[in-house]
């Protein structure tokens, strides 16, 4: 008797089968109620749809963290702001060369006699850290903000749900693998879980306030203002980007379950290098944008993760003909 065998319950063995039909009727019934579960949660996301929104806004104010200071002018009319506008020690002479201030002028008006005339005055400086390049999202629609909200939405409810909805697909097929079998199943989701925080974690916090900048001085270097831009059309970039990186980590999962499987060994992997490199650019077009901006910040990541891949089928190559060695009895 095998392993897995050794590990079925009396209870398992003695457990009548089901029909076709039966699990088709349990298939049913759990994807019946994990789309409950996303829709009570699309309701929920949608009532703090303006709190999403900030988060997915938030790479914004990184998007020159690697950027040294510049000094910037603002001019705040009413409750509009204009800019920040970079600018030189040439154009502002009170600016010192060695200094990077963030000024911010209010206009207004004051009376002079019968005439009414514009004041500008200088404000205290800027203390927040806010970035001296601000990007500015625009509704150019009256539909479109709703649309943006029903699209986080959707995002939105898909994490928020997650947990609800695997378990309803669990209970759907767990009861078809025996115990050392969900041992296996729930280490591997355990992985998979966690390479799919990490990949949303490090676009979130590092690769999109990158690709972001990069958006925007490859717009200047064609001669393009790039302060300007469409809500929906940046909401749909970042949740596509994150999103995105969140399934491409998935990919060391895949490699390393075929070599699990004996399909595939670490000299298979070593030696289609460069084929994988071609991989990982076209998962960055698929799985997110097809930018090239997108598509280096992916495949970068993703093909380092392979590198890992080959180090650990290489270990447990390494491990199994060790304990092979070890089992052979010395002649």
């Amino acid at each position: 008797m095998d392993d897995s065998e050794s590990f079925i319950t009396e209870e398992e063995a003695t457990t009548p089968k089901k029909s076709f039909w039966a699990h088709l009727n349990d298939l049913r019934t759990a994807l019946v109620r994990s789309v409950i579960a996303i829709g009570i949660a699309l309701v929920v996301c949608l009532l703090m749809a303006d709190k999403l929104i900030w988060v997915l806004e938030y790479p914004l104010s990184r998007i020159d963290m690697f950027e040294k200071p510049k000094p910037t002018v603002s001019f705040l009319i009413g409750s509009t702001r204009l800019g920040p506008y970079a600018v030189t020690p040439e154009q502002f002479p009170g600016i010192k060369p060695d200094e990077a201030p963030q000024l911010v002028f209010q206009v207004g008006s004051a009376k002079v006699g019968d005439d009414q005339v514009a004041t500008l005055k200088l404000l205290p400086p800027d203390q927040s850290g806010a970035p001296t390049l601000k990007i500015r999202l625009h509704n150019f629609g009256p539909a479109e903000a709703f649309f943006i909200a029903f699209h986080v939405g959707i995002y939105g409810a898909l994490v928020l749900s997650a947990p609800f909805w695997a378990f309803f697909m669990g209970q759907f097929f767990l009861p078809a693998l025996n115990i050392k079998e969900r041992r296996l199943f729930f280490r591997w989701i355990g992985w998979s879980v966690a390479l799919f925080f990490a990949g949303v974690l490090l676009t979130y916090f590092g690769l999109l306030p990158l690709a972001l900048r990069a958006s925007v001085e490859y717009s200047h270097l064609l001669g393009f203002e790039a302060l300007d831009w469409r809500g929906d059309e940046y909401i749909t970039f970042v949740a596509k980007f994150i999103f995105g990186m969140g399934l491409g980590f998935q990919f060391p999962i895949v490699v390393l379950l075929l070599v699990k499987l004996g399909i595939i060994t670490h000299h298979h992997l070593a030696r289609y290098r460069r084929h994988v490199i071609v991989l990982c650019f076209i998962l960055g077009a698929v799985l997110t944008t097809p930018e090239v901006i997108t598509q280096v910040a992916m495949a970068v990541p993703l093909y380092v993760l392979y590198e890992a891949c080959i180090w650990i089928a290489w270990y447990w190559d390494w491990k199994k003909r060790r304990s092979e060695q070890a089992a052979t009895p010395e002649a």
